[in-house]
């Protein structure tokens, strides 16, 4: 069978995954980008505070996906559970870094004018440094982003959701007449689903980074 016709035969099954791996993955980078955002805030005062928020998101990235995922699997079980503590961990330093660099980035003068005109505390943090701070967030989203399309693959090995099933399932069967297009599929689904998702954020870049800061 060629893989034209394969993708014909399966293409119901293969929309279903491509929107369970989609799903996940924005997901988990929503709830990535709260937590980031927030350690970001939190840390980016202080230099060892900061300091220690990078390394500690960093580390996670020194542990492979499938490791992870297996460590996972005892405590909390197969399934959803396992994809999103692990695509979430993983999401993170991107995220926590620029939200860092961002907020010690926006120009000290600009925060003591708001201070100047009664601005509190939240009211600065809200109204100007992070809008000031949010075109270097936002890139870190779209690098945490593109890991997570790839390492959410792996979460088919915890039965977890997505593309990667139709990847395990070509793997598992080698030798066999459709097991390279499985693979094929799978991976260029995830592909396709990277790119959607970065048009996406470039479509978000320009609906809210003023002109001004881009340039």
């Amino acid at each position: 069978m060629s893989f034209w016709s394969y993708l014909s035969s399966r293409h119901q099954q293969l929309l279903t995954d491509a929107f369970q791996h989609a799903s996940a993955v924005f997901q988990c980078m929503v709830i990535a980008t709260v937590l980031g955002v927030l350690i970001g805030v939190l840390t980016y005062r202080s230099g060892w505070a900061g300091a220690l928020a990078v390394t500690s998101t960093s580390m996670v990235l020194t542990i492979p996906s499938l490791a992870l995922i297996g460590l996972l699997i005892p405590l909390v079980g197969l399934g959803v559970a396992p994809t999103v503590i692990t695509l979430t961990l993983y999401g993170l330093l991107p995220i926590v870094r620029n939200s860092i660099v961002g907020l010690r980035g926006v120009d000290p003068s600009l925060v003591d004018a708001a201070k100047g005109i009664g601005m509190s505390r939240p009211a600065r943090l809200l109204r100007v440094e992070l809008p000031l701070a949010w075109p270097p967030i936002l890139t870190g989203i779209r690098v945490s982003t593109q890991m997570l399309m790839g390492i959410a693959a792996i979460a088919a090995y915890a039965s977890g959701p997505g593309l990667g099933n139709e990847i395990f399932r070509g793997i598992a069967s080698l030798g066999s007449a459709n097991a390279i297009n499985q693979v094929l599929a799978g991976t260029l689904g995830i592909v396709v689903l990277a790119l959607l998702f970065d048009a996406a954020y470039v479509l978000i870049g320009r609906l809210t980074i003023p002109r001004g800061i881009r340039a």
